[in-house]
């Protein structure tokens, strides 16, 4: 006569292996990871390399949406993004030559002080003609000293980013 055992044996590993499954998701879709050319939206704090913060999405409240391989964001911020998962959190440092790059002398100009507004003072930021900012050095006499590098430029940024959500492009 043969044994129940046999079947018993298969229905209990069969039943064990659908728990492990579900306790391990993987009866539910694997999680959504970015890629090129998905719609994109991340938390973020961005830092300098003395910890003092320059940017936080959080701040505002609302996490920032991009597109990857678009060129929205700076090219260390979407390499950073590409490969991630739904809900995972990453921590990156990227050099000046994949955020603002590095600091160019020849933006910083002098113009006559007829070109600008009025009461202009350094510190002041200015928008010059092609929609580029420039903030105010100095102030002598009849010439204004401008810097039309972006004010991250020459520094490495670092990023705390947690991709929220994808959708696929």
């Amino acid at each position: 006569m043969p044994h129940a055992w046999p079947r018993l044996t298969l229905a209990i590993l069969a039943a064990l292996t659908a728990l492990t499954l579900a306790a391990c998701g993987g009866s539910d879709p694997p999680p959504s990871v970015a890629g090129e050319g998905d719609t994109v939206s991340v938390h973020y704090v961005g830092t300098l390399d003395d910890s003092s913060p320059f940017d936080s999405s959080r701040t505002r409240g609302q996490p920032l949406t991009f597109t990857l391989g678009e060129g929205q964001v700076i090219a260390g911020f979407d390499e950073a993004v590409l490969g991630m998962a739904v809900g995972e959190t990453t921590t990156v440092r990227i050099p000046p030559e994949q955020a603002y790059g590095e600091r160019n002398e020849a933006l910083v100009l002098e113009i006559p002080r007829a070109n600008a507004p009025s009461g202009i003072v350094a510190g002041d930021v200015l928008q010059l003609l092609n929609g580029q900012p420039a903030t105010v050095l100095e102030v002598r006499g009849e010439i204004i000293v401008i810097d039309a590098n972006h004010q991250l430029a020459g520094q490495a940024l670092t990023f705390e980013i947690e991709l929220v959500e994808v959708e696929a492009g």
